[in-house]
C-alpha cells in the first residue's frame, strides 16, 4: 500500500510540475506574443502633453510587451511630473495604452521676492517668471510670498479662498478679472479688465459661492449696460450698483 500510494504522489507531483510548465509556457506567448506590444499611446484630456513626454516620464517605450506594462506604476510615475494633477491608465488590446490625465492649469498669479508665480486650483506653484507677462489669468494682490519655487504649495489661509472663489466662475467670467486684492484678512476686492475697470467688491470672506453667482451675473449684464459702473457692493442683501458721476 505504501508504494502504491508513493507512486499516487509521484504522479501528482509530475503531473502538477506538467501542469506550471504549460501555464508558464502560455504566460510566456502571451506577455511576448509580437502583436501584444506597445504601438499606441492613446492620450484623453491632454492639451500639453504628448505622447511622447508620456514615454519619457512613465520610462517606457514603444514595442514593449503590453502586459509587461505595471499600470500602477505608470501611474505613480506619471503623478510625480508637475504637470499633471490626475491620471488613470488602462490597457486595450492588442497595443494600445490609454492615458486619461487631468493638466494643472494656472487659476491665478502671485508677487513673491523674485518676480511672480503662477498658481493652480490648489494653491501648487506651476510656473514662475521675473517679468509680468500678459495677464492672461487673474492676479492676486495684497499678499507676497518668499522663498517659494515651482513646485511648492501656498497655504496662505487667505489666498486659498480667493482661489476658492476664482474656481466657483465660469470661464467667460474669470477671463473678465483682472485681479483680487485681499484688501485685509476679511475683505476681498476685485476688479474688471474692460477698458473702463469696474470694482466689484466680494467684501467679507464669506458666501463666495453666491458672491461667484452674483459675480457672473453681474459681468454678463454689464456688457450690455449703457450706463458706466463704478463698482458693485455685494455685501449687502441685495447687490447695490454705483454708476458713475
Amino acid at each position: 500500500m505504501a508504494v502504491i500510494r508513493r507512486r499516487r504522489t509521484g504522479r501528482r507531483l509530475f503531473k502538477g510540475i506538467v501542469f506550471l510548465l504549460i501555464c508558464g509556457t502560455i504566460l510566456g506567448v502571451v506577455v511576448y506574443f509580437p502583436l501584444l506590444t506597445l504601438t499606441e499611446i492613446k492620450l484623453v484630456g491632454a492639451n500639453k502633453l504628448t505622447a511622447d513626454d508620456i514615454l519619457k516620464v512613465a520610462d517606457i517605450y514603444m514595442g514593449e510587451p503590453i502586459f509587461k506594462l505595471e499600470t500602477d506604476k505608470v501611474v505613480s510615475r506619471l503623478s510625480k511630473d508637475l504637470r499633471v494633477e490626475e491620471v488613470s491608465v488602462r490597457r486595450i488590446l492588442p497595443g494600445t495604452l490609454e492615458v486619461t490625465v487631468k493638466e494643472r492649469k494656472p487659476l491665478a498669479t502671485i508677487v513673491c521676492d523674485y518676480g511672480y508665480l503662477d498658481i493652480d486650483n490648489n494653491g501648487k506653484v506651476i510656473d514662475s517668471y521675473k517679468n509680468l507677462q500678459t495677464m492672461a489669468i487673474p492676479m492676486i494682490t495684497g499678499a507676497s510670498f518668499r522663498d517659494m519655487y515651482i513646485g511648492d504649495d501656498v497655504d496662505d489661509p487667505i489666498v486659498k479662498k480667493v482661489l476658492e472663489f476664482l474656481q466657483k466662475l465660469d470661464e467667460n467670467s474669470l477671463n473678465k478679472i483682472s485681479e483680487v486684492a485681499i484688501v485685509d484678512e476679511n475683505y476681498l476686492v476685485a476688479y474688471t479688465n474692460t477698458e473702463k475697470s469696474v470694482q466689484i467688491r466680494i467684501g467679507k470672506i464669506e458666501r463666495l459661492e453666491e458672491k461667484a453667482h452674483l459675480t457672473e451675473d453681474f459681468l454678463r449684464d454689464l456688457e450690455n449696460n449703457p450706463h458706466r459702473v463704478e463698482y458693485v457692493d455685494f455685501n449687502y442683501t441685495t447687490p447695490f450698483i454705483k454708476l458713475a458721476q
